[in-house]
């Protein structure tokens, strides 16, 4: 088995988040029953954190921009860790992300053990 980074990014700071926080509201028992569903299946490493909206970017020794994003308005929303075989097993865990429906962007990566 492998680990997997799952990272989700969505806007959360533009004048119009996307999703919305009543999309949120409607997706959270979803989002909570597809991560309990994760855990059960012995496929949960590390569980869900969400971060703040406050974050920092550095993009070379020099500059530091304030905020989660570099560009636009997409922050990283929230990240675990998951055990799979392999890349299409987990992305096929994190295509049922019920926040996908409402724009939200998730990201998956293998873990590279160290050397």
């Amino acid at each position: 088995m492998n680990e997997f980074l799952v990272a989700i990014h969505r806007d959360l700071t533009s004048k119009h988040p996307k999703p919305s926080p009543e999309q949120m509201k409607e997706a959270l028992k979803p989002y909570q029953d597809w991560i309990a569903g994760i855990a059960s299946g012995g496929q949960l490493v590390a569980p869900p954190k969400r971060w703040d909206v406050d974050g920092r970017v550095i993009s070379d020794a020099k500059k530091v921009h304030k905020g989660p994003f570099a560009e636009g308005a997409i922050s990283l929303g929230g990240l675990f860790l998951i055990k799979a075989e392999n890349y299409d097993e987990a992305v096929a865990i994190a295509q049922k992300c019920p926040i996908i429906q409402y724009g939200a962007i998730v990201e998956v990566r293998m873990a590279i053990p160290a050397a």
